[in-house]
């Protein structure tokens, strides 16, 4: 077995917490607002994690300067940006052309995600399964209730959750409009990638161009973080493929960490604003090991059961957690929070109902603090 957890001497250089934070913040886009289009900052971040609809949104909220959530809706509406499960079998919204290239890529994980529904699937021909969905969903975009009970009529003894699941990890379906758009409702609806976009997939990406890019989105990272971001195993030799153009540290707990030579590594000490993030961002969810953004007092805290909340970083690490009520957005931070960084934070509040609700009036309260 393949040790991804890899420690090395004391050569390397050590990176400590806050300098992994300093390092992912600046790589992320939630040190300074950035100045950069929706459709590159969502490729610069390989996808935003998009279980529920308006994450995105508020994710691009808190990074990018000059952000309207019509920009992105625009995108979606116009088919340049698309809602598709990809890393760790969770639905992320992709540009186009990351759509077509990164779901094969993680075909082999969706092909393991099957094996636990093999005993549903008893007797079903998984390439015929494949060639029957497709013509549905293409025909017309289908619901996925719509698409287990057709499918049902063709292995009326399988399991309809596994026949569905199937069809997901058999083709790369998209959901289709308006599900996703701003301010829209609709139900999800399901087609794929290539006859929504108009065009075919194209071949998975070597493993190692995608390692340069997790790199510039989440380094500095060992094998281990990355396995963690894409839900993918047996990442070693890709990165020692690409040992010779890149430098490497350890953490304080010895492990490998790898990053690209030019990338940002600001010093410890840069000031870190107050964000205001999603359910799901990918900054929480991006590393085997998140102590560079969760402190160890704080994990767990962000999740409740299935339930993920969103997140409130506080000089760049998890600090409390933040919702919507119909007048008000209350903040409930873990710990009490100096004079000075309690207005920080309502400025950022401000900010960032400015961009996301425009011409609606919000108190920001604070609620009790999560001890």
């Amino acid at each position: 077995m393949t040790n991804t957890k890899r420690s090395v001497t004391g050569t390397a250089p050590l990176l400590g917490p806050r300098a992994l934070n300093r390092a992912t913040l600046d790589r992320q886009l939630l040190l300074r607002p950035a100045r950069l289009s929706v459709a590159a900052a969502v490729e610069h971040l390989v996808g935003l994690q998009a279980q529920n609809v308006k994450p995105p949104y508020y994710a691009l909220a808190a990074r990018l300067d000059g952000f309207t959530p019509e920009a992105l809706s625009r995108l979606m509406a116009d088919r340049e940006a698309v809602r598709i499960v990809t890393m760790r079998s969770t639905i992320h919204t992709h540009t186009a052309d990351d759509c077509l290239t990164l779901r094969p890529l993680v075909q082999p994980a969706r092909d393991r995600e099957l094996v636990t529904f093999r005993k549903g699937l008893a007797g079903v021909d998984l390439e015929r399964l494949a060639v029957i969905a497709r013509d549905l969903v293409e025909t017309e975009p289908r619901t996925m209730a719509q698409l287990r009970e057709a499918l049902l009529r063709e292995w009326p003894e399988a399991d309809p959750q596994a026949l569905a699941v199937a069809a997901r990890c058999r083709l790369p379906l998209v959901q289709v409009t308006p599900r996703g758009l701003w301010g829209r409702s609709g139900q999800v609806r399901l087609t794929t990638a290539e006859h929504w976009l108009g065009r075919p997939a194209q071949p998975a990406p070597a493993p190692d161009a995608v390692v340069l890019r997790y790199l510039a989105a989440f380094g500095p990272a060992s094998v281990q973080d990355m396995q963690a971001w894409a839900g993918m195993t047996r990442l070693r030799d890709a990165f020692e493929r690409l040992r010779p153009q890149l430098v490497t540290f350890r953490d304080e707990a010895g492990v490998e960490l790898f990053d690209l030579p030019d990338a940002p590594r600001p010093d410890p000490e840069t000031p870190a604003p107050p964000r205001f993030l999603p359910e799901f961002d990918n900054l929480l969810l991006s590393h085997a090991d998140r102590t560079r953004v969760v402190p160890p007092e704080h994990r767990g805290r962000s999740w409740q059961g299935n339930l993920a909340h969103r997140t409130l970083l506080v000089d760049g690490f998890l600090a409390g957690l933040w919702r919507l009520e119909e007048d008000a957005l209350v903040i409930e931070p873990f710990d009490r929070l100096t004079r000075g960084q309690k207005g920080d934070v309502t400025a950022e509040g401000e900010r960032m109902l400015r961009v996301m609700h425009p011409g609606s009036s919000y108190d920001i309260r604070f609620g009790v603090v999560r001890g």
